[in-house]
């Protein structure tokens, strides 16, 4: 039976790291105290700031619920690390350590009832609250509603902060009295270990990688989990791609939060990866704000309000699709529920394309409604936003027609988008059952798909090209050439013939590939999308790859990807909004527009992770990467899946060997239940297949041709030569 779970947003309770204003301490959600860290300086504290273009060094792990976070910055020339952690209780454990004196803010309070050196009681939220430090603290100036504390010692400084009714820790206080000396690896045992724990326990439960993977995983989970804030206008714990970005305080471009359309769905697929109820909740944000036609819009958020004239590229059933199937072994324990809360909303914005976005020969183009009160709506600029790729030169020559509100130039991403939206949501309406509903999507997706075909393929460039009003092909390249695969439209001989066309180092290959728009394009730049590489463009074109099975196409830029996504992590902790298409640029420079830790940059892990283990809709494929490398703790209904590439490359449930493989073998179609498991091996060496019942493993011998296999409980079953793909 289906698994179905309450859709589970984190609940704005509890210490946190949600504030989008700080990465330097927790709040108590909903109403408690805020508690920031700094240093002193030499004009005074310094409190704020702290972003990635001031100050923010490195980012640790950081857990889900927000509950245990690791963080270290720079300012006024010394280090700052702290370790908080937190929860859903009331109590806060906080070590911090510098080079030099540690500053501590409680905020948001409504009165101090007394403080000494080593311990205060205040008053906030319509709670008593005890804070105790481990080294004695002297009152600096401050407003009337935060205590303000300095630290003049060598020593590391601990903090606890709890309802005043709570019960006092081991012996004298919650600390000793005399600190000791920086470097002692504990001041209090019950604190320590109380943030101990918490590591501890983030560390066995996330998701991580070795190997060839590096720390990829890593840096995708704190993508996700560092960008997760709370909305306090709205009561709720939002993930926008970006906390820097949505932030004027951090110096970012809306009040304190914004969602986007692609954006959203692209931070849910990532966050899949990491728990799948925190990834439903995500994608659950933007769908709310669908208008009564269904357009999704590009945009919404506190200051700036939404885009009613616009929305962006219709990936939320791809992305949704693809989080389910990842979900789980098999459907039984995949999550239904994700599929039960999103698919009307969905379906409602795919069928609003069509509608208001018929453009050039019938087929779709970016377009903007005009609305009243808004001059820039119904223009070529805001079009140009609704395909998300703001810049790019593929819409340099295009201009804006108000009798179909769209640009004069059929796009081929858009309509490959579509046609890979209404698959994919028709393969969810069959599993809703829903059976009208997917046979109307498919018929539609079929029809669309030899349309665009005939009418997107340029025979004089042999591929696919946009379409001007006049029924000219337009000259521009961009990887969005590629959606044509993932829209299915060339047949595998024209498929591959066009891909190794585009992937030529001149045009969008090389060891830094998929740039925005071709090397050779006029428009190149290396600046935003005019040239720069972004992971939503690159996921979607190597998805394209993936389909037609052109792995000596999409694994090399998929390596090459994956290190340049490494490059960037190890040298400045960043996962980036889009990442340099040439060799010597330094994107740190707020001019540069790329943002430092947006969740999206780490499609480029989940490309790599794809690599090893990647849920498809017949099933699960598995493959040697050609290198050593480990996936540990994906989180699947059926349990947490690691799968290891030495010198074979295993498959491991909850500890249990599922697969055992030669390097050359690629086991394809593979699903697993208590009563049998079946898959397809293509390649040359043997396969070890441990039936659901726990017996001894079943040897398969593959040579070349494909071998599907299906075996019971006790083993018993059989194998067949020449099937599957």
């Amino acid at each position: 039976m289906s698994e179905r779970r309450r859709a589970v947003t984190p609940v704005p309770t509890g210490w946190n790291t949600w504030d989008v204003r700080t990465h330097t301490g927790m709040n108590r959600l909903p109403d408690g105290p805020r508690v920031r860290f700094g240093v002193l300086g030499p004009e005074g504290p310094v409190l704020d700031g702290f972003t990635w273009r001031d100050g923010l060094d490195r980012l640790g792990p950081h857990t889900v619920d927000g509950s245990y976070a690791e963080v270290t910055v720079r300012a006024a020339g010394h280090r700052l690390r702290l370790e908080l952690a937190g929860g859903p209780g009331d109590v806060l454990d906080a070590l911090a350590e510098s080079t030099g004196v540690i500053v501590l803010s409680v905020e948001g309070l409504d009165g101090i009832e007394q403080q000494t050196d080593l311990a205060a009681t205040v008053r906030a939220g319509g709670i008593r609250w005890t804070l105790t430090t481990s080294a004695p603290a002297r009152r600096i100036e401050g407003p009337a509603t935060a205590l303000g504390l300095a630290f003049d010692t060598e020593a590391d400084v601990e903090l606890r902060i709890a309802p005043a009714t709570s019960a006092p820790r081991r012996g004298a206080g919650p600390y000793r009295s005399a600190a000791p000396p920086r470097g002692a690896t504990s001041h209090n045992g019950a604190a320590a270990e109380r943030r101990h724990s918490a590591a501890r326990t983030a560390e066995r439960t996330s998701l991580r990688s070795t190997g060839w993977l590096g720390d990829a995983a890593d840096a995708l989970t704190r993508a996700v989990t560092w960008n997760t804030v709370y909305a306090p206008d709205i009561g709720r714990v939002l993930t926008p791609t970006s906390r820097d970005f949505v932030c004027a305080e951090r110096k970012g471009f809306y009040g304190t939060w914004a969602l986007h359309a692609w954006d959203t769905f692209f931070t849910g697929l990532t966050a899949s990866a990491v728990d799948r109820d925190y990834a439903r909740g995500i994608f659950e944000q933007i769908l709310p704000y669908a208008d009564e036609a269904g357009m999704i819009p590009n945009r919404i958020s506190d200051d700036r309000g939404r885009t009613d004239d616009r929305s962006q590229p219709p990936v939320g059933a791809l992305t949704v699709y693809q989080a389910y199937l990842a979900g789980g072994l098999s459907p039984g324990t995949r999550d239904t529920a994700l599929l039960d809360t999103t698919f009307p909303a969905l379906l409602a914005w795919h069928d609003w394309w069509p509608r208001a976005r018929r453009g050039p020969h019938g087929l779709l183009a970016w377009g903007s409604d005009p609305v009243a009160g808004d001059a820039a709506s119904a223009t070529l600029d805001r079009a140009r936003r609704e395909s998300g790729l703001d810049d790019s030169p593929m819409y340099d020559e295009a201009r804006y027609d108000p009798a179909t509100r769209t640009m004069d130039l059929a796009d081929v991403g858009l309509n490959a988008l579509h046609i890979a939206d209404a698959e994919a949501l028709a393969d969810i309406a069959g599993l809703l059952g829903k059976r009208a509903t997917a046979d109307r999507l498919r018929a539609e997706a079929a029809a669309a798909r030899t349309v665009a075909d005939r009418l997107l393929w340029d025979d004089e460039r042999g591929g696919y090209r946009n379409l001007t009003s006049t029924g000219t092909h337009d000259p521009h390249v961009s990887p969005t050439m590629l959606y044509a695969l993932l829209g299915g439209l060339p047949d595998p001989g024209r498929a591959a013939k066009a891909a190794a066309d585009l992937l030529r180092p001149e045009v969008l290959g090389g060891v830094r590939p998929l740039p925005s728009v071709a090397r050779n394009d006029p428009g190149f730049a290396a600046t935003y999308w005019r040239g720069r590489i972004w992971a939503p463009m690159a996921y979607l074109a190597v998805r394209g790859l993936r389909r037609y099975e052109l792995t000596g196409l999409s694994r090399p830029v998929v390596g090459d990807l994956l290190r340049l996504f490494l490059h960037e992590w190890h040298e400045h902790g960043h996962v980036r909004e889009n990442y340099p298409a040439v060799d010597g640029e330094n994107l740190t420079n707020l001019r540069k527009r790329s943002d430092g830790l947006m969740a999206w940059g780490g499609l480029l892990a989940y490309l790599a992770f794809g690599e090893l283990a990647d849920a498809r809709p017949d099933g699960w494929r598995f493959a040697h990467p050609g290198e050593p490398a480990e996936l540990c703790n994906l989180p699947l209904g059926d349990g947490r899946l690691d799968v290891r590439a030495a010198d074979r490359l295993t498959v491991h449930l909850e500890g249990r060997v599922l697969l055992d493989l030669a390097p050359g073998v690629v086991v394809r179609d593979y699903q697993w239940t208590r009563d049998r498991v079946t898959g397809t091996a293509e390649g040359v060496g043997d396969l070890l297949v441990t039936p659901p019942g726990g017996g001894p493993p079943v040897p398969v011998a593959v040579r070349g041709a494909p071998r599907s296999f299906t075996f019971g409980p006790d083993g018993a079953g059989d194998v067949q030569e020449g099937s599957g793909v």
